[in-house]
Formats: C-alpha cells, sequence, structure tokens
C-alpha cells in the first residue's frame, strides 16, 4: 500500500496494475483546491487490490451569508431587512473566527446607535433556511425583536434540523404559551444547545411547564433563564424537574411572583441536585422565612457557587440565617447578592463577618440597603486589608469626617443582563461576576 499525504491542492492518485504484476502502474492528476473530489489511493499486490479514499474537508470556501440570505430573500418573495443583512456581511468577514471557533450572529434589537428594523416572523423564517447548516455559527442572538408563536414555530423547527448551534437568545420577544411547547418540545430531542434564554416572554404558567417537562428528558441543556415570563407559580414544577436533572448549571428565575412556599419547595429539590451552581432568585417576594430554608440548604449543599436574592424583602433576620450557615457551615458559596433587601445594619454586619471566617466567599453585593455607622465601618475594614477586592463587591469606601461611608461602584451579578455597553467602563468580571465563575460556553 501507498499512502501520500493530503497536500493543500489535493492531488488524485490513481493506480491500475494487471494481477501478474508486481509493480503498480501510476497516474497523477492536479484538481483544484475547491474540489469535492476526494484524493484516491490505490494499490496492487499480486493479485490484490487495495482502494483508500482520503476525504479532505475544505475550509477555505466561503460560506457567502449574505449572498445566500438575498437568494433566499428572492426566491421566497421576502423582503431583505437590512438589519439581517448587515449582520451577515460583517459575519462573512470574519474567517478566522469562523473557520476555528465559531461565531455568535448578534441580531438583538436594542442597544444601537440607530434604530434598527427588528427581526419579525417571516424574516426568521429566510434566516432559519440560510443558517440551517452553517455548522461555524454556534449562538444565535434575536433578543428584542418582534418573534411570536409564528416565529417560536421556526425556532422549533431550526432546533431539530441543527445540530450546532449552543446558544439562543429569545428575551424580550412576544412569544406566548404555545410557543413556548413547541421550543419544548424540540428540546426534547435538541442535543447541541446549552444555553436557552426565554426571559420577558409571556409564555405563562402552562409555558414554565412545558420547560420543567423538557428537562426532565434533556441532558444537555445547562443555562436556562425563564425570569419575567409571567410564571408565578411553576416554581413547584421547576423543583421536581431538578430532583432528576443533573445538566443544568445555571437556572434564572427572577420574577416569578415566588414567595416562601416556592423557596421551600425548591430548596427540597436542590438537597438532591448536585449540579446546580447559579442560583438566581431575585425580584420575588421572598421574606426572612424563605430564606430560613435558603440557610439550611448552604449547611449542606456542596455545589451552589452564585446565589442572587436581590430586590427580596429577606431584612435582618434572613441576613443572619444566611450568616450563620456561611460562617460555620458553607464553604462552596463564592458570590452572594443581597442588594435592595430590606437589610439594616445589623445584617450586613453578620454578612461582614461571615466573609472574616469564611475565606471562599468573595463576591458580595449589598448596595441598596441601610447602612449603618458599624457596617460602614465593617466593609470598610474588608477593603482596606485586602479581604475583599474592590473589583468583587459594589461598594468603595470613604471618610467624611472622620466617618467611614460607603460609595456604589457599578458591579454586580447581572450589572448588564438587559443590555451591554458598547464602551465598557469597568473589566468583565466586574460588570458581571458570574461570567467569571461560572462558565458554560466560550460562545455564550
Amino acid at each position: 500500500m501507498l499512502f501520500l499525504p493530503v497536500s493543500v491542492t489535493p492531488v488524485l492518485h490513481t493506480e491500475s496494475c494487471n494481477p501478474l504484476q508486481t509493480e503498480p502502474v501510476f497516474t497523477v492528476m492536479q484538481i483544484p483546491a475547491q474540489s469535492p473530489l476526494p484524493v484516491l489511493l490505490l494499490s496492487c499486490q499480486n493479485d490484490a487490490v487495495t482502494l483508500c479514499f482520503v476525504f479532505r474537508q475544505n475550509t477555505s470556501v466561503r460560506p457567502d451569508l449574505h449572498l445566500h440570505y438575498v437568494q433566499a430573500c428572492q426566491k421566497s418573495g421576502q423582503p431583505e431587512n437590512p438589519f439581517v443583512a448587515h449582520v451577515l456581511q460583517e459575519a462573512d468577514k470574519n474567517d478566522e473566527i469562523r473557520c476555528t471557533k465559531g461565531i455568535t450572529l448578534k441580531i438583538a434589537g436594542n442597544n444601537h446607535p440607530v434604530p434598527v428594523q427588528r427581526v419579525t416572523d417571516d424574516d426568521l423564517g429566510v434566516l432559519a433556511s440560510v443558517l440551517r447548516h452553517a455548522a461555524f455559527v454556534k449562538g444565535l442572538d434575536l433578543a428584542y425583536n418582534v418573534l411570536t408563536d409564528a416565529g417560536a414555530k421556526t425556532v422549533a423547527t431550526f432546533l431539530q434540523e441543527n445540530s450546532s448551534l449552543q446558544y439562543l437568545n429569545l428575551m424580550f420577544n412576544d412569544v406566548g404559551t404555545s410557543g413556548a411547547e413547541l421550543i419544548a418540545g424540540a428540546l426534547h430531542r435538541n442535543r447541541s444547545l446549552v444555553h436557552m434564554r426565554m426571559t420577558g416572554n409571556k409564555i405563562g404558567n402552562q409555558g414554565g411547564m412545558f420547560f420543567a417537562s423538557m428537562l426532565q428528558s434533556n441532558s444537555t441543556l445547562q443555562k436556562l433563564d425563564l425570569g419575567d415570563c409571567d410564571l408565578e407559580e411553576t416554581t413547584v414544577h421547576i423543583a421536581k424537574m431538578l430532583k432528576g436533572n443533573s445538566s443544568l448549571v445555571e437556572l434564572h428565575l427572577s420574577k416569578h411572583e415566588m414567595k416562601n412556599f416556592g423557596v421551600e419547595r425548591l430548596c427540597e429539590a436542590l438537597y438532591e441536585n448536585s449540579s446546580l451552581r447559579y442560583l438566581d432568585l431575585s425580584c420575588n417576594k421572598i421574606t426572612s422565612d424563605g430564606v430560613k430554608f435558603l440557610g439550611e440548604l448552604l449547611k449542606r449543599n456542596q455545589s451552589l457557587v452564585i446565589l442572587d436574592l436581590n430586590a427580596n424583602r429577606i431584612e435582618d433576620a434572613g441576613a443572619t440565617y444566611l450568616s450563620e450557615a456561611l460562617t460555620v457551615n458553607n464553604r462552596t458559596l463564592q458570590a452572594l447578592s443581597v442588594v435592595s433587601c430590606s437589610i439594616s445594619g445589623k445584617g450586613l454586619t453578620a454578612l461582614s463577618n461571615a466573609i472574616k471566617a469564611n475565606m471562599i466567599l468573595s463576591y458580595i453585593y449589598i448596595w441598596g440597603n441601610t447602612f449603618d455607622e458599624d457596617a460602614c465601618m465593617s466593609f470598610s475594614e474588608l477593603i482596606q486589608m485586602g479581604r475583599l477586592n474592590p473589583s468583587c463587591t459594589d461598594v468603595a469606601p470613604y471618610e467624611v469626617d472622620g466617618q467611614a461611608q460607603l460609595a456604589e461602584l457599578s458591579h454586580g451579578l447581572q450589572r448588564e443582563y438587559y443590555w451591554a455597553p458598547r464602551h465598557r467602563v469597568v473589566a468583565d468580571s466586574a460588570a458581571n461576576a458570574s461570567l467569571g465563575l461560572v462558565a458554560v460556553s466560550e460562545y455564550l
């Protein structure tokens, strides 16, 4: 057998031989680099003839997403969306990233210097036909557009046919319950998506239950965001899902109208879950009674790394429950956010004492509470002695007439949750600590 290396320009090698001959006869022919033809290796030894095909994948051919989009629009009779066309043109220029790691197409309808034509259901239908076999597209950001249940049907079909997409952002569109059912149904079978954002869609309780059911069978999804989706009391169903799911790493349940009963059910489920690392319960109706269940969970849980309780009414009693668990038992939690939680100086001082005793807890966000002199002094000392890094908290110490005071910093777990500034003021790790702590995919 004669093996020849596959060069930049493939060479087609053919060999012909007579069974009576011991020496093969070679024919060598150059073929273009763009040719899909394989390299053919054929050898002859006595009366045996062996064929070997070596295929070379040609990565130098441009995909021309924009050209395909224009052609698809012409074929379907759908007018081009100039915003989509511009994003695809820019993507076509991104050769190096496309050929190595893959890219995320950012077609979000917000945060642009000038207004853009937002993506409709019809626009998405054409775009999906272009991206169906574009394996280098790993992420698709369609946030803040005008997609409805009809667009959700297109998304569901796309998720069933595509095996490369890892990130899908549909936050703040107009997807309802029926659209949620279609997308959740597609995710029963999809095995590539690892991050799904449904924030701000009005999928309702029933839609939330469809996603909870999906997570009982899906073993690929690692990040799920169901915040602000009119879910109210679907927490119980999601809690049941968490008992059997071993792949989910990050779960956002903000603005769920969640009360203490929901937190209790959630904590019961998390005793049996060892994969969840980031739990977002911000902007709910959790009081100190609900935080008591979280405190008991932290005493036994060995997987949670980030806990977000922003904008709940946990008060000093809730802060004390958390402090007790973090001081004595828990050595896993790295980040805690209690911004605007109606905590006064007593509770804040208890949290600062927990940080002194627990060297694992490194990120804490406390702005929006009531600071007294003791609380200001405690956190000032933590920062000045180097125990608390200034980039890992949202307060900075200063003095007025010899008394310690705290000022707000633009740091936080989800500082750029709804939008990201084009001209960054602070580092990624400070603006959104969760990215540094729980990285799931390079495309997200």
